[in-house]
């Protein structure tokens, strides 16, 4: 083969032998530029010189810029406040150099939509970045609130924070979605602070406890926070219309049975919140069948004994309960069966079925179609007797095994008692 016809390979096998250290090299350079032009960028920084040197919160931002995700991509101190960064005295923080300062509240939105609604400018850091920011926010309570010359209301800075602002896929940031709700609590569980609004200040301790907030707590990201139901920068608080909306973003089987359900004319009828008006909002419990118990459960504060309503309830948690203790028998045996070292694979799956049939009774109940409910029940039923008389068969084939090792055991232990007395005897003739 000709080398001559694949020069980059013949480049490479001729100074193989150099290659790591020109890689070496390469990667020396590299590093000693960039903390060069970095060390060079924070010399020429007048706001990095002088406020390095002040104290306390005046010397606070210098650190925290240090991680900043805008100091990373080479935006400092003057791009937002302006001045010259060039002049080393108070001249640089001039109003003829454009110097702000620090913006107000509406100064702050503003000042960041200059950048961040700018899809030419904003997209050579980030192809896929959103640039209607702005104009979401405008729509949002905030926002409304804000134009009208509310100053409390949260801006930008008060969700990323304003120096050491961190992506949202960052652990420490702001936004990370575990650490959404505390974001967001450090306005709304303020009493004080929210005192002139008239809403509670309970959603944080609320979100905390319910099932929503358990899972993203414990790490799972997929789990909404506060955003993925209120929104981003347009957020509102759902109406009663769309409060369903919102969970169906996640709970789309629940919600179209809802829908085909007589719940859903009545409780258009009489302006009930679909979801919320039995599973709460910010406070979510995990969903438990005693939501239908007769004697305690959910569907009475709505619906009298003796209605129609009520007896459908009450046959769902009949049904359901038989089901699950069905499943409940079935599952001792073969676990006990599998302990004694029978077969029960088969069976296991068989009682996979079954479950798969209490899970999907569970999710018709937002049907009530009391009909189609119990076909899946009876289904489920039909699976947990086949897996329970498996289990029982296995069971039988334990015993079984265990009397013919039994007997197996005593009778090789006669032979050899027998073989003993007869060597013994033998000997003794001998003798």
């Amino acid at each position: 083969m000709d080398r001559n016809c694949f020069p980059c390979l013949h480049c490479i096998n001729d100074n193989s032998n150099l290659y790591p250290a020109r890689k070496m090299k390469r990667i020396i350079i590299y590093s000693l530029f960039f903390f060069a032009s970095q060390f060079s960028f924070a010399k020429k920084d007048s706001c990095f010189e002088c406020h390095n040197d002040l104290e306390d919160k005046l010397k606070k931002p210098v650190e925290m810029m240090k991680t900043d995700i805008h100091y990373q991509f080479g935006i400092s101190c003057s791009d937002c406040h302006g001045g010259d960064p060039l002049i080393f005295d108070e001249r640089a923080m001039d109003k003829k150099y454009g110097f702000i300062g620090v913006p107000d509240k509406k100064g702050i939105v503003q000042l960041c939509s200059r950048c961040h609604s700018n899809p030419e400018y904003i997209r050579k850091f980030n192809p896929g970045i959103r640039v209607d920011q702005l104009e979401l926010y405008k729509t949002s309570k905030h926002g409304i609130l804000l134009e009208k010359g509310d100053r409390k209301v949260a801006v930008c800075s008060d969700c990323h924070s304003s120096h050491g602002i961190l992506p949202s896929i960052d652990s420490r940031s702001t936004i990370f979605p575990q650490r959404v709700p505390e974001t967001c609590g450090k306005c709304h569980k303020d009493k004080e602070y929210m005192k002139e609004y008239g809403i509670p200040t309970d959603q944080l301790e609320g979100f905390s406890a319910s099932v929503h907030g358990e899972a993203l707590r414990k790490g799972e990201l997929s789990a909404p926070a506060c955003n993925d139901c209120h929104g981003n920068h347009g957020s509102v608080p759902p109406g009663i219309e769309n409060i369903a909306y919102v969970c169906r973003q996640c709970h789309s089987s629940p919600a179209e049975l809802f829908l085909k359900s007589p719940h859903k004319p009545a409780f258009d009828e009489m302006e009930i919140s679909e979801c919320e008006a039995c599973h709460g909002n910010h406070r979510i419990e995990k969903p438990s069948d005693e939501m239908l118990n007769p004697q305690k459960g959910i569907c009475l504060s709505c619906h009298e004994r003796n209605s129609k309503g009520f007896s459908i309830s009450e046959k769902m948690y009949s049904e359901i309960n038989n089901l699950k203790s069905r499943i409940k028998e079935a599952e001792l045996i073969l676990n006990k069966v599998y302990k004694m070292g029978v077969e029960v694979s088969e069976a296991f799956l068989i009682l996979q079925d079954a479950k798969s049939s209490l899970t999907n009774s569970r999710n018709l109940v937002h049907s009530l179609d009391i009909k189609r409910i119990e076909e899946v029940i009876n289904e489920g039923l039909k699976n947990a007797e086949k897996a329970y008389k498996e289990g029982k068969k296995g069971e039988r084939e334990a015993i079984t095994r265990r009397k013919g090792f039994a007997f197996s055991l005593i009778f090789f232990v006669l032979l050899i008692l027998s073989l003993f007395f007869r060597l013994r005897l033998r000997r003794r003739e001998e003798i």
